[in-house]
């Protein structure tokens, strides 16, 4: 290297510095202490001498540490920690919210509005009551086919319905509530049509469809009577499949309360429709279905504890809780107004409003669980703190 480059004259007086060192340093540092501990501009942020530097130390090494209060664990700093906040980056929730719009829950009720009413008319046929079983089969097949309307219509095209119907897969609930659907559907439908046949005439090919419908209606009903409880309680499967907080920790509620709301609606139908000496069979129905109801939603209000909050807060709250009031009143009024056909179909009103409520409550309260990254969190936390407690 040059002397004459500026390179190499850095370097010389570089050299120079570190050979005069040991003569003057030395004593320097014994008088001042050394660079982590002097109090000179040169020092870092961490010494005493900082403040004299105008630099503010950066932590204070020379600070005693603060000790905890009387009582506390040990020593040492003590830490005052924010409470956690559960974010997530930009924003965004933890879970990717269900993207099923009203449409959805509205098939979550006139699913189990078919099944129900498919049930009502089962139970007509079979003790001979002709009222009961013609507004069942009727409103079974109205109920079904606005089932079909919301869930192609959610899938955007009907040709997805068609291209599920292509597997048969028994691990996924919403293959097998696609086939159920499409066994469902057409039987309802024979048993509706088989409705009409007094009013075709006696005589000519007609007079042939008078005479073979009702038998074919009979048959078809018991079909979708024998499809009906799957067709009511495979919804709620799907939802306790999904990954929503609040659904997925419900899946032993979830079938039983959409089994009872769509037994409560079916009976809602036999109220309004029947009259009042052909409504046995619809107030039994009742009966039941508001019991299983009542149940489930007292358990998911309750026994989830930090996931059963969206079920008691906003607008999922307000639904759940208008729905357990229509169905006591509904009960109360099918119970009571045994002879009275205004009392009647008020109650079958309340019922079916109550069905309403209860499936839309549970719709929001699931989607509000998935948008708040508190019920995500915490109960991993807490699964993983018990499983970490077993091990030891």
């Amino acid at each position: 290297m040059s002397p004459d480059r500026p390179v190499g004259d850095l370097f010389r007086r570089f050299r120079e510095r570190l050979s005069a060192e040991p003569e003057d340093g030395g004593a320097a540092e014994r008088e001042n202490g050394s660079r982590a501990t002097a109090a000179g501009p040169g020092v870092g942020r961490t010494d005493a001498g900082s403040h004299d530097a105008g630099l503010a130390p950066h932590p204070p090494r020379d600070a005693e540490p603060r000790r905890r209060r009387k009582g506390g664990r040990g020593g040492g700093e003590q830490l005052n920690v924010p409470p956690a906040e559960f974010t997530s980056y930009y924003g965004r929730p933890i879970l990717k919210p269900p993207v099923w719009r009203w449409d959805i829950a509205a098939y979550l009720f006139t699913g189990g509005l078919a099944a129900g009413s498919s049930l009502l008319a089962a139970g007509g046929q079979l003790t001979c009551r002709p009222a009961l079983r013609r507004a069942g089969r009727v409103t079974a097949l109205a109920a079904v086919g606005a089932s079909t309307y919301f869930l192609v219509n959610d899938l955007g095209r009907p040709s997805r319905f068609h291209h599920m119907l292509r597997v048969a897969k028994v691990t996924s609930p919403m293959s097998v509530g696609t086939w159920i659907l499409s066994v469902f559907g057409p039987a309802a439908g024979v048993a509706a049509i088989a409705e009409a046949a007094p009013l075709l005439p006696e005589r000519g090919v007609l007079g042939l469809g008078r005479r073979l419908l009702p038998p074919a209606g009979h048959a078809a009903g018991v079909v979708a009577a024998v499809t009906a409880p799957a067709l009511a309680t495979y919804t709620g499967v799907l939802l306790a499949d999904t990954a929503v907080p609040s659904w997925h920790e419900a899946y032993p509620e979830l079938p039983a309360i959409f089994a009872g709301s769509a037994l409560a609606s079916g009976a809602g139908v036999g109220l309004v429709a029947a009259p009042c000496a052909q409504a046995g069979p619809a107030r039994r129905l009742a009966v039941a279905g508001a019991a299983m109801e009542l149940w489930g939603s007292h358990r998911v209000e309750n026994r989830l504890g930090l996931l059963s909050e969206p079920y008691t807060q906003g607008t999922p709250g307000k639904l759940l809780r208008a729905g357990r009031a229509l169905t006591a009143a509904g009960v109360v009024g099918a119970l009571v107004g045994r002879r009275s056909r205004v009392l009647s179909a008020f109650s079958g009103g309340a019922l079916i409003a109550a069905s309403v409520c209860t499936r839309f409550g549970i719709f929001h309260g699931g989607v509000a669980s998935a948008r708040d990254p508190r019920y995500t969190v915490v109960p991993q936390r807490e699964r993983a703190d018990r499983r970490a407690a077993d091990q030891v």
